[in-house]
C-alpha cells in the first residue's frame, strides 16, 4: 500500500477543480457519553496542519486528533509502563540507524551479530533486528516488482491469450473465464497508467501556461491580491488565476509542482516494471516460490534499497519522544521489529505469510501492515499465518487501502476474512482522515466499508521520520494504520493484564463518533461518516486509555 504523494493532490485539484467553498465551518457541538465523544458539527478549520496534529485532542479547536498527548499528560503522568511491547513493521524496510529510531529498534539478544550462524535456531541467520524476505542470500535485494494482477496475467497468458473460446476444453472454461477477467483488469490498469501520464503532461503545460500568463516564475511568489478577480480579465488571465488559486487554496507550493516530475517518473517506472508481464525479479531471492512450505529464505538487510515508506511508518509508531528533535512517536516503551516484505510493487503472499509468522514467533504483540492489493492467489497461506498470529494474541493492524473504494464490495488484501467463512478476532482495518475539519474530513483516497473497515485514524500530512535523519509529512492509510498500532502498543505497555482482544474492543468502543455528512471518497457525494466504517468513528487514545485504566483497577 503506497503512500499517497503530494502530486496526487495537485492532479486531483487541476483535473477535477474541486472546490469546497460552500462548506460552512461552525461552532462545535460535542456530546459526551461515558468514555466517548460525538462531534455533531464541524469546527473552524486550520489553514495548515502542525507536525503533531494527529496527536492533539479530539476536541482540539482546529483538528480532530487522537488525544495521545492529552493521555500522557492527564492519565499516564506519574505512571510507569509495565512491559516492553514489540511492534513488527512489515513494510518496505526501515532506516534502523535514523537518529529518531535507532534506540527503539528491536535487538535479537539470542543472535551473535555477523558470525553467519543461526545462534537462536529460529531458521534465520544473523536476524539481529528482524528479517528481509525479499532479499537473496548473497545480499542482493529486490527493489521493484510487478503488481499481482500483472503476475496473474503473465502466468495464464501463454495458455489462453490467443485462443478462441471454441478451442477451450469444457474442464478449462472456468479457468479461461478467470483469465479473461484478469486480462481485463490488467488492461484497465495499463490504460489508467497511460491516461495519468497524459494528464501529467497536460497539467505541467497548464501550470506553465498560467505562470507565463501571470508573469511569475513560482506560485510561491504571487501575492494573494494579484489572484483576486477584477471583472476585466480576458479568458487566458481568468483561467490562469483559477489554476493558481486552486493550487494555493489546497496548500500547493512550487516544490509540489516540481514533484510532478518525480510522479511522472513513477508512472514510467510502473510501465517498465509493475505492469510489465515480462519482468520478474524473484530470481534475486532464490527460493522456489511455488513451495509455500519453504519459509527460510532472504537475508538480514532490514533497510534494503528503498526504506522511505517503512521508515515513515515506524516513526509514527515509535519515534523517540521528547528528545527535542524530529518527530514525536506515539508509543514510548516499545521495540520496533523490522520485517522487510514490500517491494516497489505488490507484496507476494508467500512473503506476507512468512513475515507474519516470523514476527509472531519472535515476540511481536502488534503487527503493522501498511500494504495491500486487490488479488491474493495464495490467500490460504496468508489466512493460516493470520490465524496463527491471532491465536497467539497478536494484534494485526492493516491499512484499508488508498483506492477510494468501498471494500465491502471490492476485494482488498490482507483481510480478516478467511476463505472458510471464519474471521480473525484480533484484526483491525483502518481508514484515513484528514487534518481538515470540514466536509473533507475523510481522506479523498481512503477506502471505506461499513462491514470491512473498523475505524478511521489520522492519515493526511502526518509528520514522521524519513531515511537519512530526515523528516517529512506523508499521506495514506499507510499512515493511519501505524497511528492505531502505536496507540494499541501504548495501551499494552501500561496495561499488560488486559488481553489483546480486550485492547481491540476498547479501541473500537471509545472512538470519537462523527455524526456528520462528509464527502465520500471516489465520487464526492454526501454520505454520513457513520456509514464508512463499523464504528463510525476516529480512534481516540485518550478515551481508550481512560477506559483501560478503569478496567485495570
Amino acid at each position: 500500500m503506497k503512500t499517497v504523494s503530494r502530486a496526487f493532490y495537485i492532479i486531483a485539484v487541476l483535473i477535477f477543480v474541486v472546490s469546497c467553498n460552500s462548506t460552512k465551518n461552525i461552532t462545535d457541538e460535542i456530546s459526551h457519553s461515558a468514555n466517548s465523544f460525538t462531534i455533531n458539527s464541524f469546527k473552524p478549520a486550520a489553514e495548515t496542519p502542525t507536525e503533531t496534529w494527529h496527536l492533539t485532542p479530539a476536541l482540539n479547536e482546529s483538528y480532530t486528533g487522537t488525544g495521545v498527548e492529552q493521555a500522557y499528560q492527564e492519565l499516564l503522568s506519574g505512571k510507569s509502563p509495565r512491559q516492553k511491547v514489540i511492534v513488527a513493521i512489515i513494510d518496505s524496510g526501515t532506516d534502523i540507524e535514523h537518529e529518531d529510531l535507532s534506540d527503539k529498534i528491536w535487538i535479537n539478544d539470542d543472535e551473535i551479530p555477523g558470525n553467519n550462524i543461526d545462534d537462536d535456531g529460529n531458521g534465520y541467520v544473523d536476524d539481529l533486528n528482524g528479517w528481509n524476505f525479499i532479499g537473496g542470500a548473497d545480499g542482493e535485494n529486490v527493489d521493484k516488482d510487478t503488481y499481482e494482477v500483472t503476475r496473474l496475467y503473465a502466468e495464464m497468458r501463454d495458455e489462453f491469450k490467443e485462443k478462441d473460446p471454441s478451442e477451450i476444453p469444457s474442464d478449462k472454461m472456468d479457468e479461461y473465464q478467470y483469465f479473461l477477467d484478469i486480462k481485463e483488469a490488467y488492461q484497465t490498469r495499463v490504460n489508467r497508467n497511460q491516461q495519468e501520464l497524459q494528464q501529467i503532461t497536460q497539467i505541467r503545460m497548464a501550470v506553465q501556461f498560467a505562470k507565463n500568463t501571470l508573469g511569475i516564475d513560482s506560485i510561491d511568489d504571487i501575492p494573494e491580491d494579484s489572484l483576486q478577480l477584477t471583472g476585466n480579465e480576458d479568458q487566458q488571465t481568468l483561467q490562469s488565476k483559477q489554476i493558481i488559486s486552486s493550487l494555493k487554496a489546497n496548500g500547493a507550493t512550487e516544490k509540489d509542482i516540481e514533484d510532478l516530475d518525480e510522479y511522472n517518473q513513477q508512472l514510467n517506472d510502473l510501465s517498465e516494471y509493475g505492469l510489465n508481464p515480462d519482468f520478474d525479479p524473484r530470481y534475486i531471492v532464490g527460493d522456489d516460490y511455488d513451495d509455500l512450505s519453504n519459509r527460510y529464505y532472504g537475508n538480514n538487510d532490514v533497510k534494503g534499497p528503498r526504506s522511505d515508506h517503512g521508515t515513515h511508518v515506524a516513526g509514527i509508531v515509535g519515534a523517540i519522544r521528547n528528545n527535542n528533535i524530529g518527530a514525536q512517536g506515539i508509543a514510548d516503551y516499545i521495540e520496533l521489529m523490522i520485517v522487510r516484505t514490500v517491494p516497489d510493487g505488490d507484496e507476494r503472499d508467500k512473503d506476507v505469510a512468512n513475515a507474519i509468522r516470523y514476527a509472531t514467533e519472535n515476540g511481536a504483540k502488534v503487527i503493522n501492515m501498511s500494504f495491500g492489493k486487490g488479488y491474493s492467489p495464495q490467500k490460504e497461506y496468508v489466512d493460516a499465518a493470520i490465524k496463527f498470529a491471532d491465536e497467539q494474541g497478536v494484534l494485526l493492524v492493516s491499512g484499508a487501502g488508498n483506492g477510494s473504494e468501498n471494500i465491502d464490495e471490492t476485494d482488498s488484501f490482507p483481510s480478516r476474512f478467511y476463505e472458510d467463512g471464519n474471521q480473525a478476532i484480533n484484526f483491525l482495518s483502518v481508514g484515513a482522515t484528514s487534518w481538515k475539519t470540514d466536509s473533507t474530513l475523510v481522506a479523498s483516497f481512503s477506502n471505506y466499508g461499513k462491514n470491512t473497515v473498523d475505524v478511521f485514524a489520522p492519515g493526511v500530512d502526518v509528520y514522521s521520520t524519513y531515511p537519512g535523519d530526515e523528516y517529512e509529512k506523508n499521506s495514506g492509510t499507510s499512515m493511519a494504520a501505524p497511528v492505531v498500532s502505536g496507540i494499541a502498543a501504548l495501551m499494552m505497555s501500561y496495561y499488560p493484564d488486559l488481553s489483546t482482544t480486550q485492547i481491540k474492543d476498547i479501541l473500537l468502543k471509545t472512538v470519537t463518533k462523527i455524526n456528520l455528512s462528509v464527502y465520500k471518497p471516489g465520487d464526492m457525494s454526501a454520505v454520513s461518516f457513520s456509514e464508512l466504517s463499523s464504528t463510525g468513528g476516529i480512534i481516540n487514545a485518550y478515551n481508550a486509555i481512560r477506559t483501560a485504566e478503569e478496567l485495570s483497577r
